[in-house]
């Protein structure tokens, strides 16, 4: 898959771009119905969320009953996305699915809540939250070349965090624009079980944090946090254990 700066400023027509970048699929049917859709973006109120709980479901790959969408949301490759039971998608999010050879992307469990404002995008990555997960305000995960991010059932996830996996690029040769450089391998990032992640918490590629711990608010994780600690700073570090 080529880069979205390189897939938008190239060759071919608006719409092939538009479809190949934002509808995810060349198919005409696929085009008419992601279109359609669209016009029910912005209704306001119980009357919209109505119409986008008949009408949007079948955008995507998979979509489990009572899944609600506030007004503004964005819809990127929905075919990619697959939505559990009960998940609410809140106004102004953003679900960019993006990949040009996993099924399925971005995957959302039972009863995920995504506040206003949470940006989950994946350029050729993949995103993966677990049940009862809730995402507060302006909250951006990204995966990048396949450094898979994986949120375990029953995490929280404070306001304005930024969970990046993939998110240097190799610089290693000083010649090459940094701009078209390749993305570095990270290892993705892993958030187990039960995890609290404070306010303005930054998360690293490569981190895996334990069952049960906890983020202070600010904190940039860039190491593993053992399970049912507590860690602070930048960079953080545990200061104490959970008892």
């Amino acid at each position: 898959m080529k880069k979205t700066h390189e897939a938008v400023t190239g060759r071919g027509s608006a719409l092939s771009k538009y479809q190949q970048v934002v509808v995810g699929s060349s198919s005409v049917r696929s085009l008419i119905y992601y279109e359609i859709c669209q016009l029910l973006v912005f209704i306001p109120g119980a009357f919209g969320m109505l119409l986008r709980k008949i009408f949007w479901p079948r955008m995507f790959a998979e979509c489990g009953k009572g899944t609600l969408f506030g007004n503004g949301v964005v819809i990127r490759h929905p075919k990619k996305i697959r939505l559990g039971k009960a998940v609410v998608v809140s106004e102004y999010c953003v679900l960019d699915g993006r990949h040009s050879s996993e099924k399925h992307s971005i995957t959302l469990a039972d009863n995920v809540i995504l506040s206003n404002n949470v940006i989950l995008s994946c350029k050729q990555g993949l995103i993966s939250i677990g049940k009862n997960v809730g995402i507060n305000a302006q909250t951006i995960i990204q995966s990048t070349n396949d450094n898979k991010v994986e949120i375990e059932e029953d995490c929280v996830i404070g306001q304005r965090c930024f969970v990046i996996g993939g998110g240097n690029y190799d610089i290693s040769q000083k010649d090459e624009s940094i701009r078209t450089c390749s993305i570095a391998d990270d290892g993705g990032i892993s958030i187990k079980k039960n995890v609290w992640l404070g306010g303005n918490v930054t998360v690293l590629g490569g981190v895996t944090m334990g069952e049960g711990s906890v983020a202070g608010a600010g904190s940039v994780v860039s190491k593993s946090i053992p399970s049912y600690t507590v860690c602070l700073g930048v960079p953080a570090r545990v200061v104490k254990k959970r008892t």
